[in-house]
């Protein structure tokens, strides 16, 4: 199993409970080419071939371009992608657990490089706001879907 680099110099962990189904919010969360239809902090998104293991896909936000490579693939249960960006090395985990009344979501990525050790706290700031916004976007997103599994509504 991969996991974020806990001794990296910024670690961010946070976890919501989302009022959907697992079906619904990983149907959202692997349809990397939609990112931006439903998140307006991803300019851009490209997957290469499947969401699976060793998948790699493009995207753009908040004026970075990523390249991020899919690590591990656990099918409604957990995702973990990363890579190197600008000079940051990162690892994003995603686990997906059901519970009464909807999903339990919890989003942790590190960061470790030059640029994060140069000002550690205004890059955990701006790490847990973009995975604050994620969270948040996912929650809208999830919420315009008509119970087909990641069909939003217009």
């Amino acid at each position: 199993m991969k996991d974020i680099d806990r001794s990296a110099p910024v670690v961010v962990e946070l976890t919501t409970t989302i009022e959907a189904t697992p079906e619904t919010l990983w149907a959202l969360h692997t349809d990397v080419d939609a990112w931006p239809d439903w998140h307006e902090g991803i300019d851009k998104a490209r997957l290469t071939g499947d969401f699976s293991e060793g998948g790699v896909f493009d995207w753009e936000t908040a004026g970075m371009s990523i390249s991020s490579r899919v690590l591990e693939v656990r099918p409604l249960r957990r995702t973990v992608w990363g890579g190197p960006a600008h000079g940051i090395d990162g690892i994003h985990v995603w686990t997906f657990e059901p519970t009464t009344g909807g999903t339990v979501v919890t989003t942790l990525e590190s960061w470790a490089g030059a640029p994060v050790e140069a000002d550690p706290e205004g890059m955990r700031a701006a790490l847990e706001g973009s995975l604050v916004a994620w969270l948040e976007a996912l929650r809208a997103a999830a919420a315009r879907c008509d119970g087909r599994a990641g069909t939003a509504k217009p």
